[in-house]
């Protein structure tokens, strides 16, 4: 299988990149917003990303599960 068809059907690659695109939001929000709305922002984000790092572990799980088992899943 080609490898780039393989990373853009990933959902942890997507999963990622998601993540990466709050993360610039959340710096040009410190930037140029209020400190008082960017402070709650900050906070939210913050609160979210513990949750999308548990997603890309329970599907990291899953995956090696299925490899051990046998089961070779698609990419993602």
């Amino acid at each position: 299988m080609n490898p780039m068809k393989g990373l853009l059907r990933s959902r942890k690659f997507w999963l990622l990149m998601m993540d990466t695109v709050v993360s610039l939001a959340l710096y040009f929000t410190g930037k140029y917003l209020a400190p008082t709305i960017a402070d709650d922002i900050k906070l939210v984000i913050g609160m979210l990303q513990p949750v999308v790092i548990a997603v890309i572990v329970g599907i990291f799980v899953e995956d090696a599960a299925m490899k051990r088992a046998g089961n070779c899943p698609g990419p993602g």
